[in-house]
This record gives C-alpha cells, sequence and structure tokens, in this order.
C-alpha cells in the first residue's frame, strides 16, 4: 500500500507567512511595546544633539536606526539590566550552561568514554539544549503525602538564595549588582540560607531517603561553614576591610594566595562540601540513599534545584577569584578603545550621541571581565577535578575533616596574617606595598 506525499501549494505557504506576521505583530503591539515603555520610562535615556530623548521619542529608533546605539548604552546601565542580564543573573545562568557541557565533556575524557556526543555534530554541543527541553516538557510528579507548599517554593528558594549569592560578586571596576560596605558578611548571610533550605525541603517531600539526605546536607554545610569563614578572616585581616570590591583592588600588585595560601585550601576544600561534590556528595549518595534530598524532585523543579547549584558553583569560583586570585586585575591585553568613544560617545553620520553622565565600555572594565573569566573558569575547572578522580568519603571522616582539622588549619594562617601584619610586613606602612 502506497501513501501520496502531500503537494506543496504557494499560495498555503503565503497565506501561513502571514498569519504568522500577523499574530507576530498583534502580540508585540498588545504585549511587547507595554514593556518596552515600562522599561524605558526606567532607564536614564541619552541626550541626542542637545535635546534629552524621551520614551515616546526613543520609539523612533524604527525609523532611525542611529538611535539605537545610545539608547541600548542607557539601557546597559541600568539596574535591571545588572541583575537580569550582566553581572547579575544572565551571565552567571549562561556560564552555569557552559559549566554543565564542559563537566560532562571534562570528566568522559578523564574517564576514557564518551560524553554528550550523539546531538549535534561539533561535540554534542545541541546536547545541552535538548536536556533543557527535556526537563520542561517532563511532567512535575508532587508526592501524595508531601507538604506542597513548601515543596513547591524549595526549588523557587534555592535558585532565589543561589542568585543573591552571585550578585555579591564583583565581576569587573564598578561592575556589581549589590556592592555593600560588608559584602563578604552578606555573603556569609546569605550561604547560611542554604542548609535550612535543604533540609526543610527534604522534610516536606515525606520521604526517608530526601529526610536522610537532607539531614546529611546539614550536617555537612554546617560542619565546613565555620572552617569556611575562619579562612577567610586572615585576608580580612590583611585587606582591612570587608568590601569585596576593595579587597580586589587590594591585589594590584599581588594575590593574598601568596601570603595566605592554607587559607586558600582550606577555602577551596570547603567549596568542595558546600556544594556538596565528590568527595563530598553524601547528601544525594545514589548507591545509598537513591539520590539524597533530590530523590523526589522531577521535571522543572529538579531542573531548577540543577541551575541553583551550578549558580553556586558560578559564585563560589568567582568568590575565591575575588579574595585570592585578584579578581579583576591581571595584564592589560584587551586592545586600547578610542579616546573619543569614550569621551565625547559616539557619532553615526551627522548625529552626536552622548550618554548624559553615563560612562560608555571601557577598555579596564573590558579587560577586567575577561580576566576574571579567565581565572574563574579555571578555579572550576579545578572543582570539577575531583569528581572524575576521587571516591566518596564517610560521614564520620567528612564531619572529623571538618570539625577539627580544617579548623586548626583556619587558625594558622589567621595567626600568620596577623604576624605578616604587626611584623610591618604588610598593612599600611609595610614593607610590600
Amino acid at each position: 500500500m502506497s501513501t501520496i506525499a502531500p503537494q506543496f501549494r504557494l499560495s498555503r505557504f503565503i497565506a501561513s507567512l502571514f498569519d504568522i506576521i500577523f499574530w507576530v505583530l498583534l502580540i508585540f503591539s498588545l504585549v511587547g511595546l507595554p514593556i518596552v515603555f515600562i522599561i524605558l520610562f526606567y532607564i536614564k535615556l541619552p541626550i541626542i544633539n542637545g535635546q534629552l530623548m524621551t520614551p515616546y521619542l526613543a520609539l523612533t529608533w524604527i525609523a532611525d536606526p542611529s538611535q539605537t546605539v545610545p539608547i541600548i548604552k542607557s539601557l546597559i546601565h541600568t539596574t535591571f539590566f545588572h541583575v537580569v542580564a550582566f553581572p547579575g543573573f544572565g551571565f552567571a545562568a549562561l556560564l552555569s550552561a557552559a559549566t554543565i557541557y564542559v563537566e560532562r565533556k571534562f570528566l568522559a575524557k578523564i574517564q576514557l568514554r564518551v560524553g554528550p556526543l550523539y546531538c549535534g555534530r561539533i561535540e554534542g554541543i545541541l546536547q545541552l539544549m535538548g536536556d533543557g527541553l527535556k526537563l520542561i516538557s517532563k511532567e512535575i510528579i508532587i508526592p501524595a503525602k508531601a507538604d506542597k507548599p513548601i515543596f513547591w517554593i524549595g526549588p523557587l528558594l534555592f535558585v532565589g538564595t543561589a542568585g543573591a549569592f552571585v550578585s555579591l560578586i564583583p565581576v569587573a571596576p564598578g561592575w556589581v549588582v549589590a556592592n555593600p560596605t560588608v559584602s563578604l558578611l552578606a555573603v556569609f548571610a546569605t550561604i547560611g540560607f542554604f542548609p535550612i533550605i535543604s533540609v526543610l525541603t527534604a522534610w516536606a517531600a515525606n520521604n526517608k531517603w530526601t529526610f536522610i539526605g537532607g539531614l546529611r546536607a546539614l550536617h555537612q554545610m554546617i560542619a565546613f561553614e565555620i572552617p569556611l569563614i575562619l579562612s577567610l578572616l586572615s585576608v580580612v585581616i590583611l585587606t582591612g576591610t570587608l568590601n569585596l570590591s576593595q579587597i580586589v583592588q587590594s591585589q594590584q600588585h599581588y594575590w593574598w594566595i601568596v601570603f595566605a595560601p592554607i587559607s586558600a585550601i582550606v577555602f577551596f576544600i570547603c567549596i568542595l562540601a558546600e556544594l556538596e561534590r565528590i568527595p563530598f556528595d553524601l547528601p544525594e549518595a545514589e548507591s545509598e540513599i537513591v539520590a539524597g534530598w533530590l530523590t523526589e524532585f522531577s521535571g522543572m523543579m529538579y531542573g531548577l534545584i540543577q541551575l541553583g547549584t551550578y549558580l553556586k558553583l558560578y559564585a563560589f569560583a568567582g568568590l575565591f577569584t575575588v579574595l585570592f586570585l585578584g579578581g579583576w586585575n591581571g595584564p592589560m591585553v584587551w586592545p586600547p578603545l578610542s579616546p573619543e568613544l569614550i569621551t565625547h560617545g559616539i557619532t553615526i553620520g551627522p548625529v552626536n550621541v552622548q550618554i548624559a553622565g553615563l560612562p560608555l565600555f571601557s577598555q579596564p572594565m573590558l579587560n577586567g571581565t575577561l580576566m576574571f573569566v579567565i581565572k574563574t573558569v579555571g578555579v572550576i575547572l579545578l572543582i570539577l577535578l575531583p569528581r572524575g578522580v576521587f571516591p566518596r568519603i564517610r560521614i564520620d571522616m567528612l564531619l572529623h575533616t571538618g570539625w577539627y582539622k580544617l579548623i586548626g588549619l583556619a587558625f594558622v594562617n589567621i595567626f600568620i596574617a596577623l604576624g605578616l601584619l604587626y611584623a610591618g610586613v604588610l598593612g599600611p606602612g609595610g614593607l610590600i606595598q
């Protein structure tokens, strides 16, 4: 039995094309334009030829594309852009997605097996998109006896807390979402929510495996948060500040890992435990408790927790870079920008465009971002490496390591930092500036 293939008709194709165009224009008019107007009312618009651009005049870029550049320049200096795109959630989510792909290929190379390869022709690069679509399309199953409100809100709280952590990491000079005077204390306060969220979510699932995993996560995070905080006190003593941006500025000539190597090692080990990475993955030990406190999550709820986990991974790697590796400091490799572009704005044909009171992208900003990304990616690869070579340790060994060994090592570097400070080697008026 043969089947007849449907014939192609140009009239149907043109009709469907016009149908798509009609619906796109309708949705843009009813939804897109109001959103654009709301955004334009909250951003600082540029001055063009001596006239301040208004939200209504801003839409003239449709007829005059030369005005698109200054409007975009105004948008990137808004708090909304910093939070959503760069250096906030969007930038961190992009690096997190790349980390997921690199981790799978990286571990496959280490263990001599095939990583993601069959989805897409270029080293399985489209596997990320396929996995994302799979998580979005899967059904979300809620256990019958679960505490549903807490079970639903748990992944959202996890992602939100990870996003708050990301907002405190300075990427380049002046490019940070939140820059309080005591931003390092804000980091400690933020990461303190993770064990609470983990144990609450595990309890809400009403499953013995999730609850055991939640208790393990609680014990593990509390045991390693104390040496984590103590390991950073040596940097605070040497810099005399709790502001992360000022800590980066203090490393223009040398990195603090040179004078606080023990603190850096302790902090790195604590990062592995806080992220529940091998060899400290006891809260999710699949060979013992199925998947630990993540056992009952499915679909996009599981995807949200994975997103929060990798956001947290990026934030901890960025924090290590900021505290011990000089942050955005590094050799100037970015080519210099035109002085007229930086100080006088952009000239497009007969139109001179200036951003009122706002600097354009500068060479230090671009170079700082490049240096920060290179260092952070290097730290991320070091965090991923133990998963391919180390086994899981027992919980008694884990707690003994956190409560005894790491706390002692953290105090050693605190005493070294105090010795360098009072001996006049470092600090204000020290031998090494």
